[in-house]
């Protein structure tokens, strides 16, 4: 019995302790409502041929409904074909233990913006809002992520998730596999 106890003690301790510590960017609370957003999170970096590509995510509540904020960000000296998000725009998301997850798009049209930085180079940015189903939080708070896939208005785009990279961009140790595993908790309600 006492090393049922002893187990028991330690499944729970290292599961706290693989959660990361909640940063929230935005926390605002008013007569409209409430509104918190934790740190955006690098999961995908591409750099190949002069082009970068990158995705960065970063949870949110608003009035408590949780949805996730996922911002492209594609630099090159060519052309950046735009991609646009529509009602019919989806993000699924296999789990390593083979669960898909649906996120729905949550805002109305959006193609993004293209910016032409000093050094002559073009940058478009895309940013999605998605929203959860509530029957998909157990799974997400499970298991991590293996693969995403993208559905924009007029084509479907796939990105493999890496266990962890260090990014070029910063130098940081990204873990994208274990996003939600690490974060989810941040934006439940208790």
């Amino acid at each position: 019995m006492r090393s049922k106890l002893v187990l028991f003690f330690l499944f729970v301790t290292s599961a706290l302790l693989a959660q990361k510590p909640c940063e929230f960017t935005t926390d605002v609370k008013d007569s409209i409502g409430t509104y918190k957003s934790t740190k955006e999170y690098l999961v995908y970096e591409k750099n190949f041929g002069g082009k970068s590509s990158y995705i960065f995510n970063s949870l949110a509540i608003t009035d408590g409904v949780p949805s996730l904020n996922v911002q492209f960000i594609e630099k090159s000296y060519d052309f950046i074909k735009a991609k646009c998000f529509d009602k019919t725009s989806r993000l699924y998301i296999q789990l390593n233990n083979g669960k898909i997850v649906t996120l729905i798009h949550a805002e109305q049209d959006n193609c993004g913006n293209m910016i032409r930085d000093d050094k002559g180079m073009n940058n478009r940015i895309l940013t999605g809002y998605f929203l959860f189903r509530k029957d998909d939080f157990q799974a997400l708070k499970e298991s991590g992520i293996s693969y995403i896939r993208i559905k924009f208005s007029t084509d479907t785009e796939d990105y493999i998730m890496k266990k962890e990279f260090t990014a070029e961009l910063d130098s940081q140790i990204y873990k994208p596999e274990s996003y939600f595993l690490d974060y989810f908790h941040c934006i439940e309600e208790n």
